[in-house]
């Protein structure tokens, strides 16, 4: 494009930066790191921010390029992961491997498309509209291990909306369940499953210590921040661990990381030193 008009690409990539770019990551509450070209670096305090500011970004840009004759829409990859990093003091760049992997991701994007690592799946939801798809496992540039990457896709235009609505809208009887149990210690833990709202959930509801990270909260040592995750498949309930430390197993059975296992009333579910049995209230 700058090979054909120069000054032109050049005033629309400033104006996309200024419209539709920089207004997108602040209503996020990010923080825009730096510019190389026409490239951006954003770094988010939350995950669930920073991909509502993918969306947003990338449908302000369908909106920016309508204007535009259909060889000068300009289709931008975004690239979303969570991570640890590292700030710069100085001028508050950031650096670290969470960086890097982030503009990998980027690279697996479609043009005008956004691409998630698999951490940024298991702690965010989408609006209905939209929908997760399994991109599989990429050996990236540098880096080392495989990384399991997610494409978001739009429901109603890439054909996936049937699917959402099958997964979101099926009616399922006003149930609750309760996990209530206690530690090797004795010390008493509970918590509540309403099946109609686990049923909106896509991703499932995730289990752990971390009150910011999960939606059903085991306070204690040995359950890790983000342990397991509760999920209906069909009607059948499911628990999957998510590479805990001290490990999940159901009535003393346990559960491969990744590999959802059954759950039923009567079970008896161990999240770390902590065992809970499941039953209707």
């Amino acid at each position: 494009m700058m090979e054909g008009a120069e000054t032109r690409t050049f005033r629309h990539l400033k104006s996309a930066q200024a419209e539709v770019w920089k207004p997108a990551i602040e209503a996020g509450s990010g923080r825009l790191v730096g510019t190389a070209g026409d490239a951006m670096l954003a770094e988010f305090g939350s995950a669930v921010r920073a991909l509502a500011s993918a969306i947003d970004i990338q449908e302000r840009m369908a909106r920016f390029n309508e204007a535009l004759a259909e060889n000068q829409r300009m289709l931008f990859r975004i690239g979303v992961h969570l991570g640890e990093v590292i700030v710069d003091q100085e001028d508050q760049n950031i650096f670290g491997d969470g960086v890097n992997l982030a503009a990998r991701i980027q690279a697996i994007a479609d043009p005008g498309g956004i691409a998630v690592s698999r951490a940024v799946r298991d702690v965010t939801e989408l609006r209905i509209d939209y929908a997760f798809v399994d991109g599989g496992e990429h050996k990236l540039k540098n880096v080392s291990r495989p990384v399991q990457i997610f494409h978001v896709r739009n429901a109603t235009t890439s054909g996936l909306v049937d699917e959402a609505a099958k997964t979101t809208t099926r009616l399922l009887p006003q149930i609750t369940l309760r996990f209530e149990g206690v530690n090797s210690a004795g010390q008493k833990f509970s918590f509540d499953v309403a099946l109609d709202r686990l049923v909106t959930l896509a991703q499932g509801m995730a289990i752990g210590r971390a009150a910011d990270q999960c939606e059903l909260v085991v306070p204690h040592p040995t359950v890790s921040r983000r342990h397991a995750r509760l999920m209906l498949n069909g009607d059948a309930l499911q628990v999957e661990d998510l590479g805990s430390t001290n490990g999940t197993a159901v009535n003393g059975a346990i559960a491969r990381a990744g590999v959802p296992v059954p759950l039923q009333i009567g079970s008896r579910l161990r999240v770390g030193d902590v065992e809970l049995s499941v039953r209707q209230v």
